[in-house]
């Protein structure tokens, strides 16, 4: 069984559909579904807000690169275009970390690298995962309570936004 963290993010179109999107393109996989937050961008400033969330997900005939490549196909399908580094985009799925894996790859980086610095996946990582640890980098509440205040309040809970109820939703073993 493989298993996955992957952080959703988009700031462009239908910003709520796009993450929909993931979430339902990852079908059975999905374990867990973290709540919608909105954030400031990161890297290039002058672009939307973002909305972002943390999936989990496992499957028995998926590795990391299967992750990635699914991951990379919903983006084809919002119709991402990729203009400049870390800016505006339809829908942006990163692999966070695949059981404990690391990679060196340059198409796939285990863990994700800037994720310890990022209250953009640490927060709603926490939401779905408590417990959870980076790999390499240790506890990610942790991590979390390093992060300068700033970069904290800029992570808005929209608890107005749902990424879908029933089954594969929620914290893990809820």
């Amino acid at each position: 069984m493989s298993r996955a963290v992957l952080s959703l993010g988009s700031n462009l179109g239908d910003r709520l559909a796009h993450l929909r999107s993931a979430v339902a393109g990852f079908g059975p996989a999905v374990v867990a579904v973290s709540p919608v937050y909105e954030t400031a961008p990161w890297g290039v400033e002058d672009q939307p807000d973002f909305l972002n969330a943390v999936l989990v997900v496992a499957a028995d005939d998926v590795d990391e690169w299967g992750w990635l490549r699914r991951g990379q196909e919903l983006e084809r399908a919002a119709e991402r275009i990729r203009e400049r580094r870390w800016g505006p985009r339809t829908l942006d799925v990163d692999v966070v970390t695949v059981d404990g894996v690391r990679s060196d790859d340059p198409e796939l980086l285990l863990p994700h690298p800037g994720t310890a610095a990022r209250a953009t996946v640490l927060v709603p990582w926490l939401d779905v995962e408590p417990d959870a640890v980076l790999p390499g980098r240790g506890p990610v509440a942790a991590l979390r309570d390093a992060l300068p205040v700033e970069e904290l309040a800029g992570v808005r809970l929209r608890a107005d936004l749902d990424l879908g109820s029933g089954p594969g939703t929620g914290p893990l073993g809820s």
